[in-house]
């Protein structure tokens, strides 16, 4: 099979490499579109010390089923991997299984290649009319769908939300954010040509942060970045009783008020990933039509792959997610 293999720092190779196999219990998927992810990012760029290479990269994907009793079916893939017997997995919190695992992590392939191996659980049925570019969306927006749904359960009736970053996750919280009720959404972009396709083709209000109002206040603040400049607009734009839900893992320390989170008793809360009831969910809001149209996404082949990682890392692209084609 053809795939993309991440090299070293900055250096991906479209090769041929030994097929994915199944193993008992999993079905080979026949990619048809898989999305490049931040954490794919910081891969290429040598900054993730869990993922050695040579290595294929490329986690969230959607194809077809290739043999077996599911075969010919359409699928998205939900890719973290967990035990399915611990306390956290029994309880339906498998994101927090301390065993857990996802593809592009050794020793599991990813899916920047033509032929994907993965368990029978993990692989959810996509209607026919759902196109496969939007299907493997349901990786990246669950994410913002898991947040939504943590920072609900500490403000009930919230109305209002900033979201910090435009770019896939934080435009999948807001697209999350809207579909569970809250509205009234403000993305917080740099980017001038991001900031450009969600006003225009993602149809949300993206703005400059120079342009948000010192005195705003939210009552959700999602962190989709994770930086201490972008924590540290998140502490201060939490109002009184307020929840930043901080999905972002671009540096690790630095930027919180603490001081004004006690004294205003804001709720501050880590979200990784998403549990499987959660991927589920967000497949079937997708499938709905429930976070809007899903045409935001800029489709490129595989082979074109290495292109494509040159021009996130330089802001050249104004589209919030790039979805590679194996086929194409």
């Amino acid at each position: 099979m053809k795939a993309l293999v991440y090299d070293g720092p900055e250096a991906l190779g479209f090769r041929e490499v030994p097929d994915a196999e199944a193993a008992p219990g999993q079905h080979l998927v026949k990619v048809m579109s898989v999305g490049i992810c931040g954490s794919d990012m910081h891969a290429y760029l040598g900054h993730d010390a869990r993922r050695p290479a040579p290595l294929i990269l490329g986690h969230e994907a959607a194809g077809v089923i290739i043999g077996g009793p599911r075969a010919g079916e359409r699928v998205t893939v939900n890719p973290l991997v967990s035990c399915g017997t611990c306390a956290a997995c029994t309880a339906g919190t498998g994101n927090l299984c301390a065993d857990r695992m996802i593809i592009s992590l050794p020793p599991r392939e990813g899916a920047f290649a033509q032929l994907v191996a993965m368990r029978d659980e993990n692989l959810v049925t996509v209607p026919d009319h759902v196109s496969y570019d939007a299907a493997c969306l349901a990786e990246p927006i669950a994410c913002g769908w898991h947040a939504v749904r943590l920072a609900k359960r500490v403000v009930p009736d919230a109305a209002h939300a900033l979201v910090i970053g435009g770019g896939a996750i934080g435009l999948g919280a807001a697209l999350s954010l809207s579909a569970q009720g809250i509205t009234d959404v403000t993305i917080l972009e740099p980017n001038d040509l991001r900031r450009t396709a969600l006003n225009g083709l993602c149809q949300q209000r993206a703005i400059s942060p120079d342009d948000l109002p010192a005195d705003a206040l939210f009552d959700v603040v999602i962190d989709a970045v994770g930086f201490a400049a972008t924590r540290a607009t998140a502490s201060a734009h939490a109002r009184p009783g307020g929840v930043i839900a901080h999905i972002g893992l671009g540096e690790a320390t630095g930027g919180l008020d603490v001081r004004r989170m006690t004294l205003q008793e804001i709720t501050f809360i880590g979200t990784y990933t998403y549990t499987a009831q959660d991927f589920r969910d967000t497949a079937q809001a997708i499938f709905d039509s429930r976070l809007g149209p899903l045409n935001w996404t800029e489709a490129r082949p595989l082979s074109d792959g290495a292109q494509a990682f040159v021009d996130i890392r330089s802001g050249k692209t104004a589209a919030p997610k790039i979805v590679l084609r194996p086929f194409d």
